[in-house]
C-alpha cells in the first residue's frame, strides 16, 4: 500500500511540475525575446546563432525555474488533494502530516540534484559558451550596427560616417571612413556608395566602396589623393584573437576556489568570488526547503484552488528572491560576510517552513488563504459597486 501510495503523490507532483517548468521557462525568456528577434531581423545575425544563444541561456533560466516549479507542484497537488477531501481520507487511513513527507522529499531530493548540476556544472560552461558565441558574432559583423549620420567608431582606429544605409539592398550611401590604423599614414577616404559583407573565416568585414577618392597625408612628403571607381577596404576586430577573461559565473568551482585563495585579489572582487561559490550551493537548497513550506499551506488551500495556490506560490518566490537579492547586495558591500549571505535566505525560510510544518501537524490553521480573501473582499466592498439607496 505505501508504495501505491508513494506512487500516487508522486504523480501528483509531476504534472503541475513539467508544467510549472515550461510556464517558467517561457516567462524568463520572453524577457530576451524582443533582443534576440532584432538580431536576427534586424542585425542579420543566423537563425542557427540565436538558437545556440538560447541553448546557452536555459541552464541560468532552469537555476530559478527548478525551485519555482517544484513549490508551485507541491502547492497546487497538496491543494488539489486537500480540495477533494482526499487530505481527510488519508488521516482517517492513519497517514499523518509526515506520512506525506517521504514522497514529496523525494521529488525535492531529484529537483535538489537538478539544480545542483545546473548550478555547480551545466551554468558556467553555458554562460562562457555564450560570451564567446557572443563575441564571435560581434567579431564576425553579425552585429555590427550601421547608424545613419553618426560617427561611429566601432573598429579601433577607424571612425565610420555613413549618410544613408538601405539594410534591405544592403546599400550605403555618403561614406566617409577615417582610418589612423597606420600613424604615419593617415587616411580619410570617402566614397558616394558602397556595401557591406562579412567574411566568417577570416572574421573580417569587407565594404565594397564605389566612386569615391582616397586623401592621405604623407609626412615630409606632402599631400596625396587617389580616385577610385571601386575600391574594398577590410576592418578586423582590435583584438581577433584576445583571450576573454572569465567572471565569477563562467569560472569552475576549481577556478572559484583558486581564485578565492590567490593573493591579489581585492575585498570587492573576494566577496563577489565567496558569494558565487556559497551561492551555487545554497539556491539548489531551496527545493528541500520549498518541501517543508508547501505541504502544510498546500494542504490547507481548501476553497481558494489552483488559482490560490498559484497565488501563493507567486506571493512566496517573491518574497525569496528579493531577501536573496537584498543579502546578496549586503553580501557584495562586505557588510555581511559573503558566505553568510549566501546561507542566510535559506536559513529564514527554512525557519518559516517548520514553523508552518509544526502548525499544521497540530491542525491550527495558516491564516494566509483567509488574509488574501479577506483583503480580496475589503477592495471589492471598498473600491467595488457603490451602497444603493
Amino acid at each position: 500500500m505505501k508504495k501505491t501510495f508513494f506512487g500516487y503523490i508522486f504523480r501528483e507532483i509531476t504534472g503541475p511540475f513539467l508544467l510549472g517548468m515550461g510556464v517558467f521557462t517561457m516567462v524568463l525568456l520572453m524577457g530576451k525575446l524582443l533582443k534576440l528577434a532584432e538580431l536576427v531581423f534586424g542585425k542579420g545575425v543566423p537563425l542557427a546563432a540565436v538558437l545556440r544563444i538560447i541553448l546557452y541561456m536555459l541552464p541560468s533560466f532552469w537555476l530559478i525555474a527548478i525551485p519555482m516549479a517544484f513549490l508551485l507542484a507541491v502547492l497546487l497537488a497538496m491543494g488539489r488533494l486537500s480540495a477533494d477531501s482526499e487530505i481527510t481520507a488519508m488521516k482517517s487511513c492513519g497517514i499523518s502530516l509526515y506520512g506525506l513527507l517521504p514522497p514529496v522529499f523525494t521529488f525535492a531530493l531529484l529537483a535538489y540534484l537538478a539544480t545542483t548540476f545546473v548550478s555547480v556544472s551545466a551554468m558556467p560552461r553555458a554562460n562562457l559558451s555564450l560570451k564567446n558565441l557572443l563575441h564571435t558574432v560581434v567579431e564576425t559583423g553579425g552585429v555590427l550596427e550601421i547608424k545613419e549620420r553618426v560617427f561611429d567608431d566601432t573598429f579601433h582606429g577607424v571612425v565610420m560616417y555613413v549618410d544613408r544605409y538601405d539594410r534591405d539592398k544592403n546599400l550605403i550611401s555618403g561614406v566617409m571612413i577615417h582610418d589612423e590604423r597606420k600613424a604615419d599614414e593617415p587616411s580619410t577616404t570617402f566614397a558616394k556608395t558602397g556595401s557591406i559583407s562579412v567574411e566568417p573565416s577570416s572574421k573580417t568585414i569587407r565594404l565594397h566602396l564605389t566612386d569615391g577618392g582616397i586623401h592621405r597625408a604623407l609626412p615630409g612628403k606632402g599631400y596625396r589623393l587617389i580616385g577610385f571607381s571601386s575600391y574594398d577596404l577590410s576592418l578586423t576586430p582590435s583584438r581577433p584573437t584576445a583571450k576573454l577573461a572569465k567572471s565569477e559565473r563562467e569560472m569552475t568551482m576549481g577556478e572559484l576556489r583558486q581564485s578565492i585563495h590567490a593573493p591579489s585579489k581585492d575585498d570587492p572582487a573576494l566577496n563577489n568570488l565567496i558569494l558565487e561559490l556559497h551561492s551555487r550551493f545554497a539556491m539548489p537548497l531551496s527545493c528541500i526547503i520549498f518541501a517543508l513550506i508547501g505541504v502544510p499551506l498546500g494542504i490547507q488551500n481548501r476553497r481558494s484552488g489552483k488559482a490560490g495556490g498559484f497565488s501563493v506560490s507567486i506571493a512566496i518566490l517573491l518574497a525569496f528572491y528579493l531577501f536573496i537579492s537584498i543579502a546578496k547586495n549586503l553580501g557584495e558591500r562586505g557588510i555581511v560576510y559573503p558566505a553568510v549571505a549566501a546561507w542566510l535566505p535559506n536559513f529564514a525560510f527554512l525557519i518559516m517552513g517548520f514553523q508552518l510544518f509544526r502548525l499544521a501537524a497540530h491542525e491550527v490553521r495558516v491564516p494566509v488563504y483567509d488574509l488574501t480573501a479577506n483583503i480580496i473582499t475589503w477592495f471589492k466592498d471598498r473600491f467595488g459597486k457603490g451602497k444603493t439607496p
